[in-house]
């Protein structure tokens, strides 16, 4: 630099005391969100690694060794998505991607899996469980068997027992066989059990069914019996009439001296027929889907609900939509007053929620009592929910006044959207009113709804709500299984199957109904929507 007499000065350095210049603002200001993102992107990883550890955790102590690799392998994939600056894209797609595995994916396949399966009542676990249950059921107080003096003791939600035997102190759960923990003082009922609480008498009396029905396995062996309590302060060890050979896969019965072998069935069957009540889940490949088609119970009341259900899919997209054409080119006219009003009160059927209108049109369909009988026919005693062909008529009816209204708003718009020349040149033409109906707008309406036709018939097949809550899938079929009705739809076929209404549960017969449902759905679907571009030469 130079002087004002023109100079050239070295510029002095800058002293240690005197402040360094400040960075931009900008440049601050870039930073400092830079570090806030960051911090941001930290605590959400941190959240999302918590949870992640918590299902690995859970999947671990359940067993359930597939669930663990999945929850182990997307939060690998999250931690290096949302940690690495190469994989932006993921970034979005990743929770879409793991949400479509866990609730789609995954849900199907594991339907998949239980339709190759028996599990269902009495198949819902595994052989080690069922030997278990056999041996409860003929557990029996051995005579002269001796009283331990016990306390109850509990871990966290989980109850157990607690003995002195000969100054040990020995303490079980029903998941967890005797063991030692400690020694006693004396010779009554220990009043310190490491690793657990002892529980008051008060809360003992206020959980008396639980802990008196608590058994504890002896040992790890299921021979050697349980110890039981009835009065919560003396224990006893019941030991069951039933005798496990691991070796042979028999269990012996005593007193009956009957054996029961195990079978590739999941049962232990005895030699003259008898079988133990508990089995366990075994896979049965294609036994599911040939019962479907060969066992000769079932055969005739799952083809009167197969042919109802494509009846009432296709009955109920048909009707509807043709309604809704109908009052949509009506109400399009200008000449009609209050159009707007008019259209909103089609809608209101549409807005209301359909169980609630299930219930109601239910009632009133009522044979004694119901507005129908009533109102519009005189009071005659008409059966419409006990008569198969009334029943379905009444549940149809319901589902129309449900879904026109939709179907009014979405011909409504592809109407208003029609190209008005179109229209006017088949006028000039000399064509009439049925036939612009048939050569311009229906084509050009179907070009426009196809798709929505198509998802409205596997909305219908798929129906459970209207079905189930009108009438429950009544009047049932005589002498079908299952409780099968003249109303029933395939899903709620699979509902009564399933046993989750209350009947005899058959999980694996239900899944293998389920991917057959799935597979119709979804071959008709496909067919429909490559028919759909023939209609868009039209346009």
């Amino acid at each position: 630099m130079t002087n004002p007499q023109g100079a050239t000065v070295e510029a002095a350095p800058p002293s240690p005391t005197e402040p360094r210049p400040r960075r931009s603002e900008p440049h601050a200001r870039r930073w400092s969100g830079l570090g806030w993102g960051f911090l941001v992107k930290l605590v959400i990883m941190a959240i999302i690694n918590a949870f992640g550890v918590m299902g690995i955790i859970a999947a671990f102590r359940a067993e359930s060794w597939i669930i663990l690799a999945v929850a182990v392998i997307l939060l690998i994939a999250a931690d290096y998505v949302y940690f690495s600056k190469r994989a932006l894209p993921l970034k979005y797609l990743l929770p879409g991607l793991a949400f479509l595995l866990i609730f789609q994916v995954f849900i199907f396949a594991y339907t998949a899996y239980i339709a190759f399966t028996n599990y269902g009542a009495g198949h819902v676990g595994t052989q080690e469980q069922a030997v278990q249950a056999a041996l409860i059921q003929g557990e029996r107080i051995v005579d002269g068997s001796e009283r331990y003096p016990l306390t109850v003791i509990q871990r966290g939600d989980e109850y157990g027992l607690a003995i002195n035997d000969n100054g040990e102190v020995k303490a079980g759960s029903a998941e967890q066989p005797l063991e030692v923990v400690g020694t006693a003082g004396g010779s009554g009922a220990p009043t310190e059990v490491p690793g657990w609480d002892i529980v008051p008498l008060n809360q003992i009396l206020a959980n008396q069914t639980v802990i008196t029905s608590l058994r504890v396995p002896i040992s790890d062996d299921p021979n050697d019996g349980s110890l039981r309590t009835r009065d919560g302060s003396t224990g006893t060890v019941y030991l069951s009439t039933m005798t496990w050979d691991a070796d042979a896969q028999t269990i012996t019965d005593s007193a009956t001296g009957i054996v029961y072998h195990a079978t590739d069935e999941g049962l232990f069957t005895s030699d003259d027929g008898q079988s133990l009540p508990t089995g366990w889940m075994v896979h049965v490949g294609l036994d599911n889907f040939l019962r479907l088609f060969t066992d000769s119970s079932m055969i005739e009341p799952l083809a009167l609900v197969t042919v109802w259900t494509f009846a009432w899919a296709f009955l109920s997209v048909a009707i509807p939509f043709a309604i809704g054409l109908v009052m949509a080119i009506i109400f399009n006219d200008e000449r009609i007053k209050g159009r707007k009003i008019l259209r909103t009160l089609f809608i209101l059927p549409y807005a209301f929620p359909a169980f609630m209108s299930a219930l109601l049109w239910r009632g009133m369909f009522n044979s004694e009592f119901g507005v129908v009988n009533q109102f519009f026919f005189g009071g005659a005693n008409i059966d419409w929910l006990g008569d198969p062909w009334l029943a379905r008529f009444a549940v149809l009816f319901v589902n129309v006044w449900l879904t026109f209204p939709y179907f009014f708003l979405v011909c409504t718009g592809a109407i208003q959207a029609l190209p008005a020349d179109a229209l006017e040149a088949a006028e000039i033409d000399g064509a009439g009113k049925f036939r612009q109906l048939r050569s311009i707008i229906l084509p050009l309406v179907l070009v426009a709804t196809a798709p929505l036709l198509i998802s409205s018939f596997a909305f219908s097949f798929n129906n459970f709500t209207i079905i189930y809550m009108f009438n429950s899938g009544g009047p049932v079929i005589p002498g079908a299984p299952y409780t099968l009705g003249y109303t029933d739809i395939l899903i709620s076929a699979i509902w009564d199957i399933s046993g989750v209404n209350g009947g005899k549960a058959d999980y694996g017969l239900a899944s293998a109904l389920s991917i057959i449902v799935f597979i119709v759905v979804a071959v008709i679907s496909a067919l429909a929507f490559r028919q759909t571009k023939k209609l868009e030469e039209y346009q």
